[in-house]
């Protein structure tokens, strides 16, 4: 099922977050991701999110996080992926949006298949400055 986030959700999807980019993102030092959990932690909130809830356990597989018509974050548990989840959370953001825009890592191979299966287009590259990784600019339209 996927619903509106409320504070409650906070902690278990911080630990997705952290948890996934640790795994997703080796080729970024784990200590980048550890040194920007609380500042995520406090600006999450102020998106647009959407949770996955598991309807037998109650518990939260993943999110998707939006500022207008930008994804900010995408997120699966480790446990629940290639589960068809994220495809259920970007396809509820599209039910509502007309057009999106997302910066994916080069790096990250399987994120940037899922998105380009899922029409998204890569416009352009550029290099994160906090972490020297190259960065793709993809956008999806209606």
């Amino acid at each position: 099922m996927i619903r509106t986030f409320r504070e409650s959700d906070l902690s278990a999807i911080m630990k997705i977050w952290l948890d996934t980019n640790i795994k997703t993102h080796n080729f970024i030092s784990e200590e980048y991701w550890t040194s920007n959990y609380d500042m995520v932690k406090e600006i999450l909130p102020k998106a647009e999110i959407y949770v996955y809830e598991d309807d037998v356990t109650n518990l939260i597989d993943g999110f998707i996080g939006l500022t207008n018509s930008y994804i900010a974050g995408l997120f699966v548990k480790d446990t629940a992926q290639s589960k068809g989840i994220g495809k259920q959370l970007l396809d509820y953001a599209k039910s509502i949006k007309s057009e999106m825009s997302l910066n994916v890592y080069q790096e990250n191979v399987r994120a940037v298949h899922f998105y380009k299966r899922e029409q998204f287009q890569i416009q352009s590259e550029s290099v994160d400055d906090n972490t020297n990784a190259i960065e793709l600019i993809m956008t999806w339209n209606k």
